[in-house]
C-alpha cells in the first residue's frame, strides 16, 4: 500500500475523530454550532441525538485506523469498506442536511478510495 493511501485514510479517519468530539462533547458550545448551523436551543434539545451521531462517526474512524493498520487483504477490504461508508454517509448528508458535506465528506472519501484502489 503507498503511503500517499495510507496517509489519506488516516486523514480521513482524523476528520471523523474531530466530528465525534464536536457531536459528543461540544455540540451545545458556539463551535459546534457554527460549525453545523444550529441554534443554542436547538443544540440544547438535540444533543443526545448528536452525541449518538457522532459514536457513528467514531466507529467510521476506528475502521480507516483498523485498515490502515492491518495487514492486505483485510486492511485492503476494511479501508474499501469504509471510504465507501464515508462516501454514503456524505452523500445522504448532503442530500438531506447541506450540500457543504458533500465537499467536507464525500469528496475526500473518494480521493482517498482512488488512492487506495490505484495502490493496490
Amino acid at each position: 500500500m503507498s503511503i500517499t493511501a495510507t496517509v489519506a485514510v488516516l486523514l480521513i479517519a482524523a476528520l471523523h475523530v474531530y466530528i465525534l468530539v464536536l457531536e459528543m462533547f461540544l455540540w451545545t458550545t458556539p463551535r459546534a454550532r457554527g460549525a453545523f448551523g444550529t441554534t443554542a436551543e436547538f443544540a440544547q434539545e438535540s444533543k443526545a441525538l448528536a452525541a449518538n451521531q457522532g459514536l457513528y462517526n467514531g466507529f467510521l474512524a476506528a475502521g480507516l485506523v483498523w485498515g490502515a493498520v492491518a495487514p492486505d487483504p483485510v486492511g485492503f477490504q476494511a479501508k474499501v469498506f469504509f471510504l465507501v461508508c464515508v462516501a454514503v454517509a456524505g452523500l445522504y448528508g448532503a442530500a438531506t442536511a447541506s450540500r457543504r458535506i458533500l465537499f467536507v465528506q464525500t469528496v475526500p472519501a473518494l480521493v482517498a478510495l482512488a488512492l487506495v484502489l490505484a495502490a493496490r
